[in-house]
Order: C-alpha cells, then structure tokens, then sequence
C-alpha cells in the first residue's frame, strides 16, 4: 500500500504540473509559441512522451564558449554585413563543409571537413537575454535561477545519473574555474566536479608535495581509516556525504589517476595540431574521458587572442577570427582523435554558449546580446548527425522551423547517455523533473 511520503509526493508533482503557468518551463513555452512551428513550442520530431528512446553513449565533452558565441559569425552564417554601413549580416564569408547544402564560417574550415559527424542545432532559444550570469545559470542547469532550488548543473545531473566508469576517477571534471552554476545544486557535493584551471598542472589538492613518498601516504590513510573507525557510523547526510568525498579524494590522489594530466606523454605531432592552451585543455577531455570520466567541461573563456573574448561589442568583434580558428583547430582534432581512438561514437561532444549576438551592429562595431535564436553545437555520440538542424530567417535573428528550447536541448543529451528525460529526481520531499518537461530532437537518433 502507498504510504503517506508517496502520497504527498505524488500531490506534489500533480500541484507542480497545475502550477506550470508560473514556472521556467511554461516562460519558456511562451516565447516558443512566438515563433513559427508547431503548436507546443516543442522541435516537430520532438519524441512524444510515449516513445521514451535511448542512446549507446558512454561520456560528454562539453565545450562552453563563456561570453556569448555568435551564432551568425560561426555556424548559421548568412549574408555579408557592413559594420560601418551599419548593414546587419554576418562578419566573414561561408564555407561549404562535408555534408551538401550545410555551410559554415570561413574560419571553421577544419570542423567544416568533420560536419558529417557534426550537428548545428541553430535553433536554440531561451528568455533570458541580456545578463551574462543569469544566461550562464541557465545553461549549465536547465533552469531560470531560483530563489527556493539550487538545480543542478548538467554535469552534475549525468554524474548522478552514470556516475563514473570506474572508481578509480571522478565522473565530473570541470576545467575552468569552479561556481555554483556548475555544482552539483540540491544532489550534494557526490555529485560535485573535481576541477583544474591549467592543464600544466593536476588538479590543486590531489597531487602529492614533493617529500611525501608513496609509503608515507600509505601511513596517512591507514592513519585516517584508524580515526574513522573509532568515530564509528557517521549520522546525518550531510556528514557521511562529506566523508564520501573525502574517500574518493584519497583514491584520486594516487599516481594511477594523475598520469591522465601528463600530456607530454602524447606525440608532438598531436600536440600541435591541437593547439595551445585551449587545445591542451580539449586534449586532455579526451584523456580524461578514455580513463573513465563520465562529463568533463571544457572551459574556453580564458586570455582571449581579441582582447574581448566571445563577448564581442565594440572592438572585440575585429580580432573574432582568431579565436573562432582557435575553437575550431582544438574542435575539429578532438573529433578526428576520438575517431581515431575508438571513443567518438561513445562520446557526445557539446558546445554551448550562453546567449548569442544580433545581426545588427553596434556604435563600436561590434555586436550586442541575442536569446531568440541562437546555435549549440552537437557531435559524435552516435547521434544521426545531420550538419544543421532547424532554421532561422535570413538574418539568423529569427526562429523559421524547429524551435528547441534549452530543455530539448538537455533531453536530447541525456536521450544520448541513454538517462530517463522524463523522470523527476527528489529535492527532499519536492520531485523536480530532470530537464523541466524537455523532449529529444528525434531525427538525432536512428
């Protein structure tokens, strides 16, 4: 028989579902249905509720593209604008890439030889525009930021969800700095990143100072497993998730797991061709990924070749190039190395950003914000890889066909991992659905 926490949970997800008006995903239907497409707000092969379907792969590599990636300077180009004509348009020419009739920016021309294996979804949306962190908040979880739920981060959610390969690695590692638009929100610290902002070095706290041998930490754990067997059974969720924590940083300091940081293990050849510190940092996602890591971002706002990085009002909008060449040489050999190395199929490659920029241009130059429409990137995965999917107007301002709101887009991911879109994990006694009612872009999945 259902007893009394069942019944008020499920009076609970019914009040939830009553109450959708007020909440992110209903906002999110609402700016859908100004756009042209189908009645729901939902992509038009969006799977139904019904045909729950499931992918092969294994891990994510998400790439995040901090400032704000414009999508008509990169992967939905259009025609030429003039900055200082003040005609609205795309800064560079397009390139035509593997899959016929798909084109992208010049500056893309090695992931345009890979697109086959490659899909531009240019119709992302969602309604938060002008605030970077607000944008960046939503995401990295799905969600407008609240005042009553700290949501997870996508990464924390696949962790939870698959956890790692193996228990000698973390499932979640962040390369970039650390906030809690990326942590773990009410899944606790378990499902929290383990993180590193260079890649010359491991990540800071795992690896050992110079004079403690293998031995002397050997002496260490012994010692701390002494003390934690007198403290007896630790009371509280809180405290035994925290002594969790520490367990499994005690596995991950060891010598095993460190030598995935070694990159000069790797030929110079691939070295090079990756690039610089952005490149190391996608090398390393891959490594990272072949020992067993389920999710590993890979963060690119970092000193940025134009001086602005992808937040290009102004001035910053005239050096873009370099930077849209450096993405694409580390993006373009990521995909050929896990080609290479068995891991594409099983590994789905995500690029994201948190808003987009205008086709018009601003006093300086450049370009401002742009939620409406703007382009994620999916690849690998052993997704249906169509180059582009979906379409906006002749000035990539608007959405034409094939809206997909910031939840479609997660559902599709965890669609990819072959994790339950439709089930609603527990904040306490409260179900929150994992991807806030988001539905899968069928035509990625044979």
């Amino acid at each position: 028989m259902p007893n009394r926490r069942r019944i008020l949970a499920s009076g609970v997800a019914l009040a939830s579902a009553a109450s959708l008006p007020a909440s992110a995903a209903e906002k999110n239907s609402a700016a859908r249905a100004e756009q042209p497409g189908p009645a729901d707000g939902k992509p038009s092969d969006a799977v139904s509720s019904g045909e729950l379907i499931s992918g092969q792969a294994e891990h994510v590599i998400s790439i995040w593209l901090g400032g704000g990636m414009g999508q008509i300077d990169t992967f939905d180009p259009k025609r030429r604008g003039d900055p200082k004509a003040k005609k609205p348009g795309a800064y560079y020419d397009a390139v035509d890439t593997s899959v016929p009739g798909v084109q992208v920016c010049e500056h893309l021309a090695g992931v345009a030889r890979e697109m086959e294996h490659v899909t531009a979804v240019r119709t992302v949306h969602h309604d938060v525009i002008d605030e970077h962190a607000a944008a960046t908040n939503r995401m990295h979880t799905g969600r407008n930021i609240s005042g009553t739920v700290t949501y997870p981060s996508l990464g924390s959610l696949v962790a939870h969800e698959r956890g790692a390969v193996s228990p000698e690695v973390p499932p979640y590692v962040l390369i970039g700095y650390p906030n809690v638009t990326r942590g773990p929100g009410f899944l606790g610290s378990r499902d929290g990143y383990l993180y590193l902002t260079s890649t010359d070095e491991g990540p800071a706290g795992l690896s050992r100072p110079e004079g403690i041998t293998q031995n002397r930490q050997s002496r260490r754990g012994q010692y701390l497993a002494q003390l934690l067997s007198m403290a007896g059974e630790t009371n509280g969720a809180t405290r035994a998730d925290y002594r969790d924590t520490i367990r499994q940083s005690l596995r991950l300091s060891g010598p095993e797991f460190n030598q995935v940081f070694q990159l000069d293990r790797e030929p110079d050849a691939l070295l090079n061709r990756y690039g610089g510190e952005f490149g190391r940092r996608c090398l390393l996602s891959r490594r990272l990924v072949q020992r067993g890591v389920r999710f590993v971002e890979v963060s690119h706002n970092l000193n940025f070749l134009n001086g602005a990085g992808w937040d290009v009002h102004n001035e910053g909008i005239v050096n873009q190039h370099e930077l849209i060449r450096e993405m694409d040489s580390a993006v373009a050999t990521l995909i050929d190395d896990l080609r290479r190395t068995g891991m594409l199929d099983k590994t789905v490659i995500v690029i994201t950003t948190e808003f987009g920029r205008p086709p018009e241009f601003d006093s300086g130059g450049g370009r401002g914000h742009q939620g409406s429409a703007f382009t994620c990137v999916l690849a690998g995965g052993g997704l249906k890889h169509c180059g582009a999917y979906g379409q906006t107007d002749d000035l990539a301002k608007k959405i034409v066909s094939d809206p997909v709101g910031v939840p479609d887009f997660f559902a599709t991911i965890f669609a990819a991992l072959g994790i339950d879109y439709t089930k609603s994990l527990m904040d306490g006694d409260r179900p929150v659905p994992i991807c806030d009612q988001g539905q899968p872009i069928r035509s990625l999945f044979a």
